[in-house]
């Protein structure tokens, strides 16, 4: 399964994840148009600090941590309101839409 942006054929795993990350806002669009997701506002800021964790540590955060980090940047938000943004799981569907790589990290750390 692969994205096409602008022409080009983007790889991903057998999930969807893109093999390597891809910080164009084309690829965010098509990815989330993919997922059933229309973006809003507090997508793109939760997109914006997924890119920025993951160019910094070189991987996204845990839901845990993503949690702590996005209510900087959204004040008020809260799991509910994350898993509004991303049903399918904050960190996984968000770190795809993103436009990164899967996240391989376990959960509830």
């Amino acid at each position: 399964m692969g994205y096409v942006v602008d022409g080009n054929e983007l790889d991903t795993d057998e999930q969807g994840y893109l093999l390597e990350p891809d910080y164009g806002d084309e690829v965010v669009r098509v990815i989330a148009a993919a997922e059933g997701l229309t973006l809003t506002d507090d997508h793109w800021k939760v997109i914006a600090y997924l890119r920025d964790e993951y160019r910094e540590h070189g991987h996204t955060p845990n839901f845990r941590n993503m949690l702590k980090g996005v209510a900087e940047i959204l004040p008020g938000c809260d799991s509910k309101a994350l898993y509004d943004l991303f049903p399918m799981g904050p960190a996984k569907q968000g770190a795809k839409v993103a436009g990164l790589p899967q996240p391989l990290g376990k959960g509830g750390y």
